[in-house]
């Protein structure tokens, strides 16, 4: 099974130089890295002369905002191009455990959706991360399921779904259809993604013994500075689909009354 790794990049070098370590050094490493740029013409000077080799791709901003659904279909067409049989995708700050790329590729089946478990790192030490230490800093996220290793827990609830690490196979991401990429911004493709994944019959499988380490970086909670792209990204949702998706962060916003939510259209707007 040729295996491709495709994560997406603007900014954060440091995370990608670490994310490529942990690859080089896991059980199985990846016969394809594609890195997609998102307008970042640092990126290829952040990963030259380094291993495995980063095939690098660039896209340009979207009205001045990231194109995270288009980067991810660049890289998947880029990968299955070059004869890919199986897809795996890490956002750029996620560090892949030594087996995630085993525990994906024994998972994985046509019509299957796999994500691995994701830990989320506390700040780093003074020297840095330590690849063979990252299990013993954070366990595997509460929200999501955490199965054993070699299990895999089928009908997982699309809801659940995340992008910061999943696989699937080269005949699902045909049956799928790839993200949509009238989302641009923060938020809402990878939602519209499982739910797209799930009404062409593909179920979502939890798998063990594919972990990922999410690096720390400050983060807001609720995230402010990505309203607007919620509101529109939520909005394209609520018209592909009849409900709102990111409703948590939604009512946080509105707890701060930034946001309102008005019942007789069944629309979010700024407060």
């Amino acid at each position: 099974m040729r295996t491709a790794v495709i994560t997406l990049a603007a900014g954060r070098h440091t995370h990608l130089r670490l994310q490529q370590d942990g690859l080089a050094r896991g059980t199985r490493t990846p016969d394809h890295y594609v890195v997609v740029s998102m307008a970042d013409p640092a990126i290829q000077d952040a990963v030259t002369g380094r291993i495995p080799v980063a095939d690098v791709l660039t896209v340009p901003l979207e009205g001045g905002r990231l194109p995270l659904a288009a980067a991810r279909n660049t890289g998947a067409a880029r990968a299955l191009a070059a004869g890919a049989d199986l897809l795996v995708f890490l956002d750029v700050d996620c560090v892949p455990g030594t087996t995630l790329l085993d525990g994906y590729a024994r998972a994985a089946r046509d019509g299957a959706l796999l994500c691995g478990t994701v830990a989320y790192l506390p700040p780093p030490p003074a020297d840095g991360y330590r690849l063979d230490g990252l299990a013993d800093l954070a366990p595997p996220h509460p929200a999501r399921p955490a199965p054993a290793e070699g299990e895999v827990v089928r009908g997982g609830d699309p809801r659940l779904f995340w992008s910061l690490s999943f696989a699937l196979t080269a005949g699902t991401w045909g049956r799928v259809g790839g993200f949509c990429e009238d989302y641009t911004g923060y938020g809402g493709e990878d939602t519209d993604y499982a739910t797209t994944a799930a009404r062409r019959g593909v179920d979502l499988w939890w798998v063990g013994g594919a972990p990922a380490y999410h690096q720390y970086h400050p983060a807001e909670s609720p995230p402010v500075r990505h309203l607007d792209d919620i509101l529109r990204n939520g909005a394209l949702y609520k018209a592909r689909w009849g409900t709102w998706p990111m409703e948590g962060w939604l009512r946080a916003f509105e707890a701060r009354g930034l946001v309102r939510y008005v019942p007789s259209t069944d629309t979010w707007c700024r407060g």
